[in-house]
Formats: C-alpha cells, sequence, structure tokens
C-alpha cells in the first residue's frame, strides 16, 4: 500500500524533482517506508511506499528490463503469484517477486486488458517512453483512489487531491456545481470533486494519455462494471453454502503479506465473521483492534470485547472523547481533501492509529451491506414501495391534503407524527421524497434551494443515473446497484485515507469482485428475508458466531454526535459555522444557517447531519480555498472554548 503521484507535459520538464518532491512529501503518511522518483524530458513518476510484499524487492518506481515502461502503484494484486507463470512461458523475465513487477510485464503482454485480470485493489500509473503514452488505470469497486488533473498541456495525478496541489499548474478553487450534491448527500458521486478542474478516475476505469505526435489526447474508457443481476432458481442450502466457500476463499486471498496483519472488529456480523475466519485460517495469535465512547449507548466496545473473547483473538480497544474528536477533526478533514461525509471516519482514524501501534495491514468488514441488503433503509423503502401501490386506491386530493395535515395534527402524538413523516402518509410520492429526502439526504430539495446562493439542481443526477441504469431489475436490485457505484465509493475512500493518515493498509475481503460478481446472482428473498436483513450471510456463518452477535441491530463505527450537539460545548461549532468571514458565508445564505441551529439549540429539530455537514463544509473551505488553514489547523479545542 503506497502513495503515488506525477505528471507529464507537453513542453520539455525542467531539469530538476523539486516539483515531484513536493506532491510525494505531501502524501509522506501513506508511505514511510521508501520513496523514489523517475524523470524523464515529459513525465515525472513519485512513490512513496509502505513495505507490505517483498519489502527487499519492491522499490518504486520500477521499469522493465529495457527500462522503457515506468510504474508507480498503489495497492495489492491478490492472485499475482497465479499470473506470473504464464507471463515467463511468454519470455518475461523477473527479478523481485513482487506485485509490481507483474504488473509491467502484464501491459507489455496484454496492454489495457491487463486489469481484466488482476484480482485485488489497486490504482497505478505506467509511462511508456518510446510512445510518450501515459496509462493509468484504478480497480473495479474503487478500493484505491486515483485523482487527476488535465488543462490540455499538463496531466497530473495522485492518491490524494493534496498532492496535485503542489503542482504550480493548479492552483485550488472550489467547483460551484458539485455544493448541491454536496449538501444532499455529504459527498459527490460522480468523476467531479469539490476542486474544480480535479477529477476522480472512476472505479472500474483506465485513462490513456498519449502527447504525441500531433495533438494529445486523453481517452477514459470503462473496462468492468457490477453485472445485471440474473438470479438463478437454487435451493436456499445452495446459496448458504456458496456464500460461505466463497467468503473462505476471498478471505484466505487477503492474508498474504510479509508484515504483521490484524482485523478492526466492531463486534457486528461483518468483521466478526471475518475475524473468526482469520482465526480459523491462522497459526499465530490474530489481532483485532475497536473503537469507542464514554457514552456507552453509542460504544460498541462491550460486543467486540465478547467477539474477541469468544473466538480468541488478542484484543485491543481505545476510547474517544468529544475534545479528541473535534481536535482532530480538521486535520482528517485535510487527510480526505473533501468535507468528511460521516462521523464514523474520526472513528476510523483512531482506531487505525490504534492499530498502526502493532500492525501494518488490516482487514474489515466494509461492503457486505451495499451486497446483501443490511441497511435498515433497504427494507423501509420496500415496505413504503408496497404500501404505496395500495394508498393509491385512495382520491389524490385526499393523500395529498393528509399529507399537509400531518405535521400539524393535534390528534396525533409528537412521536408518531414523525414515525408517519417517513411513511407513505407523510412523503411526496417521488423516489427522491419517499427514498433519498426520506432516509438518505441531510439537506431536502426545498432546504438547499433556501440556503444556495446559486441554483440548486443536478444534486440527484448521479445516484438517480446509476438506479435507472437497473431500471429491468427487482427494486432491491436497483438500489444496492446505485449504493455500490455511489455510497460505497465515499466509504471505501474514507476507509483509505484514514488508515493511510496512520500509515496502514486496509483489505476489504466482501469487495473481491468475483464475490461482488456471485452476489448479484443471489435472488432478493435470500438478502431480506421479513424482517432479516442479509439473511443468507447469516445463515452462512452462523456456525461460527454467537446468535446475539449475528442477530444484534447494526451500529457501524456510531458516534455520540448527537448528544454532543446538544451540549453546551457544541457553541463553539455553531459559532465556527455562522463565521461570516468563513468559506460558507460566501456561498451560502447564513439566515436560515442561524434559523436551523436556533431549532436545534431549543430542541424543535434535530438538525445532528446537517449541522455536521455545514461544519465540515466550512472545515474544508477554509483549510484549502480561503486561505485560512491557520485557524483550524491545530483543532476545535471545545473543552478549553467551554471553561474560557
Amino acid at each position: 500500500m503506497c502513495g503515488i503521484a506525477g505528471f507529464v507535459s507537453v513542453e520539455p520538464l525542467p531539469d530538476n524533482d523539486t516539483i515531484l518532491r513536493r506532491m510525494t512529501t505531501a502524501i509522506a503518511h501513506r508511505g514511510p517506508d521508501d520513496t523514489g522518483v523517475f524523470r524523464d524530458r515529459h513525465a515525472a513518476l513519485g512513490h512513496r511506499r509502505l513495505s507490505i510484499i517483498d519489502i527487499a524487492g519492491g522499490h518504486q518506481p520500477m521499469a522493465n528490463e529495457t527500462n522503457s515502461l515506468w510504474i508507480v502503484y498503489n495497492g495489492e494484486i491478490f492472485n499475482h503469484a497465479s499470473l506470473r507463470p504464464e507471463l515467463e512461458q511468454a519470455g518475461h523475465h523477473y527479478v523481485s517477486r513482487s506485485d509490481t513487477e507483474m504488473i509491467l510485464h502484464a501491459y507489455e503482454q496484454y496492454g489495457a486488458d491487463c486489469a481484466t485480470r488482476f484480482r485485488g485493489m489497486f490504482a497505478f500509473a505506467l509511462w511508456d517512453q518510446n510512445t510518450r503514452t501515459l496509462f493509468c488505470c484504478r480497480d473495479r469497486l474503487g478500493i484505491k483512489p486515483l485523482y487527476y488533473y488535465w488543462d490540455g498541456r499538463v496531466f497530473a495525478f495522485a492518491s490524494e487531491i493534496k498532492a496535485l496541489l503542489e503542482h504550480p499548474s493548479i492552483s485550488p478553487s472550489m467547483e460551484e456545481s458539485s455544493l448541491a450534491e454536496q449538501l444532499a448527500f455529504g459527498y459527490l458521486s460522480g468523476e467531479n470533486t469539490m476542486f474544480a478542474k480535479i477529477k476522480k478516475l472512476m472505479p472500474g476505469h483506465h485513462l490513456t494519455l498519449r502527447l504525441g505526435p500531433g495533438a494529445p489526447s486523453l481517452n477514459i474508457e470503462q473496462y468492468w462494471d457490477v453485472p445485471a443481476p440474473q438470479e438463478e432458481d437454487q435451493s436456499d442450502e445452495f446459496w448458504i453454502k456458496e456464500v460461505r466457500d466463497r467468503l473462505e476463499e476471498t478471505v484466505r486471498m487477503r492474508l498474504m503479506s510479509d508484515v504483521p496483519l490484524g482485523m478492526f472488529l466492531s463486534g457486528g456480523i461483518d468483521s466478526s465473521a471475518i475475524a473468526a475466519l482469520i482465526k480459523r485460517m491462522s497459526n499465530g495469535p490474530v489481532k483485532t483492534f475497536s473503537v469507542g465512547y464514554g457514552e456507552e449507548q453509542f460504544s460498541e466496545l462491550g460486543y467486540a470485547s465478547d467477539v474477541a473473547r469468544t473466538i480468541g483473538t488478542d484484543h485491543h480497544e481505545i476510547k474517544v472523547g468529544i475534545n479528541d474528536f473535534f481536535q482532530a477533526l480538521p486535520r482528517l478533514v485535510w487527510h480526505e481533501d473533501e468535507p468528511i461525509a460521516w462521523p464514523s471516519s474520526v472513528s476510523l482514524y483512531f482506531v487505525a492509529k490504534l492499530a498502526a501501534e502493532q500492525v501494518k495491514v488490516v482487514l474489515t468488514g466494509e461492503g457486505s451491506d451495499e451486497l446483501f441488503g443490511g441497511y435498515e433503509r433497504y427494507r423501509w423503502h420496500l415496505i413504503n414501495d408496497r404500501a404505496l401501490s395500495a394508498y393509491r386506491i385512495v382520491p389524490e386530493a385526499l393523500r395529498r391534503s393528509l399529507r399537509g395535515h400531518l405535521g400539524s395534527s393535534n390528534l396525533l402524538s409528537s412521536s408518531v407524527r414523525r414515525k408517519l413523516k417517513h411513511t407513505v402518509f407523510g412523503r411526496e410520492e417521488t423516489f427522491e421524497s419517499l427514498y433519498l429526502d426520506n432516509f438518505y439526504c441531510a439537506f431536502s430539495a426545498a432546504e438547499r434551494a433556501e440556503l444556495l446562493q446559486t441554483p440548486a439542481t443536478g444534486a440527484y443526477d448521479n445516484y438517480a443515473g446509476y438506479r435507472n441504469a437497473r431500471s429491468g431489475s427487482t427494486q432491491l436490485q436497483q438500489l444496492l446497484y446505485a449504493d455500490q457505484k455511489t455510497y460505497l465509493v465515499e466509504l471505501l475512500m474514507k476507509q483509505d485515507q484514514m488508515s493511510m493518515a496512520c500509515s496502514i493498509e486496509s483489505r476489504v475481503p466482501f469487495l473481491d469482485h468475483k464475490f461482488v460478481e456471485f452476489s448479484t446472482r443471489i435472488p432478493d428473498r435470500m438478502k431480506i428475508r421479513g424482517s432479516v436483513q442479509k439473511y443468507v450471510l447469516k445463515k452462512a456463518v452462523e456456525d461460527l458466531l454467537p446468535a446475539n452477535v449475528i442477530h444484534r441491530k447494526k451500529m457501524g463505527f456510531p458516534t455520540p454526535l448527537r448528544q454532543w450537539l446538544r451540549d453546551e460545548r457544541a457553541e463553539v461549532l455553531f459559532s465556527a459555522i455562522l463565521d461570516k468571514q468563513g468559506f460558507l458565508a460566501e456561498y451560502l445564505d447564513l439566515d436560515p444557517v442561524n434559523a436551523l441551529l436556533n431549532r436545534h439549540r431549543s430542541g424543535l429539530e434535530d438538525a445532528t447531519d446537517r449541522i455536521w455537514r455545514l461544519l465540515n463544509l466550512q472545515l474544508w473551505g477554509d483549510l484549502f480555498i480561503t486561505g485560512r488553514r491557520d485557524r483550524w489547523w491545530d483543532g476545535i479545542a471545545v473543552e478549553r472554548a467551554l471553561t474560557a
């Protein structure tokens, strides 16, 4: 696991490595073990290495036998050893046992099609000196990040945006069209980033830049997608056994390492099942790591400890307090390069920091929910969708009237009114209202229009596009695919950036692409059955874990944010949001923001998610755009603010 950065130029490059060194230094946390650079007249490639496989022989940038092809690479190809014999038989000569060298030979042999043979997580850039061609590629699910900038003369790429900002051709400015989607979802789901002219190479895509002869050309192609569902008529027992066998395979594959390895353990079914399998497959002790809070109702430490004791791991845990959380937050926004979508990013950072004291590789349970229907919002939307079919028997005028009176009716308690607002009785009858605004988005369309100085359009376009791409599938299949292409990609970015901030590699067994492809064949009845979600997974691992672990309600790195934002210590956060010299004041109307904070203070409304969005947007803008980084660089001291 590493950090990569570099650039190519139509014009000859200066005869020094100053720019490249600045770019790689900005991501030194991704690779503290080694650094390297390569430069010729038109290309500069830089690398920071976290040594995991072939510690002695994996230095990068790495060249082929003729020094005509150079690579910088971040990730792990778990099947690299099985690909080697075919390449050797074709005449390629290895000088190391690293997967980096295998990519070089595979590209020489197969060209751009090489990526279709790789099983793992990767982002790499290959420079062909002879043809002046740069080839960049990202893994199928988006486990490893790759960002780029292209202005027609200079192309730059990096594992993190902050490295791109060290290039003199790139200055940080905001992509204003991104604000509506950012407020709604907390992240951007397409190729755009919050920075103008800086884009993501999307998962399952590769990019080819040719500098000549003639005018330079940039071409991006998709080489893989989650296959359209093709459910198979098999017995329950068949699917349960297949899930177990395939999960064991993908976990075993991800134990490949020349350095100590551990597991992030939340005490939920996903991480617990993987930890139990690792324990069965390992000869020595297995280290597990958990994070929690002093507020017990928001802490999973007890669950994780029980699981660790049951399966016999060497368990370690850390507790985070309110001051720890907000002191770290600005630096973590800097690590993510964009506003942090979920408070669990902070939890993830602290558990990664704990793990880094003992291991260099961890496995995690990410991805299971998007494959097997684990989020509550899926089940409730299916209930609403079925209810809507029957409810439409009621005349439209009456339905509209009921919707209008629901929020103010004195005949119902506030609790009942709140619950009904999440059903067909209290929502507009569109997918955007019933699902996105209801269960997904922080700021609704109406709220975004009130806040933004510019028209708030296009927020749902990317998500809707992915959902519509599966228009012939079931509702659940549509939701899973849209989340795999949007929500999951952001979760993986969070996991990568927070673990790499602590210089450790994270691996995600559930997101082996063959396992993902297999999951699309499993019928809906095996994913959500009645009130049981992830039914087939729970049945597949029921011999590994106690029943109370398998069937307990999902928490997923919870934080006491809601409780903290009711605390008087939150006033320093509210003041930060309303700062008239800050980033938000330039782009949002602060009057409705102030009104929202007042309703939250008084208890009339729970605005936790919206406050979180605003706080992170303010921090991001000041850290990267307004030049006010020093205001936040040392953190937000909520405890000190209270006693001042």
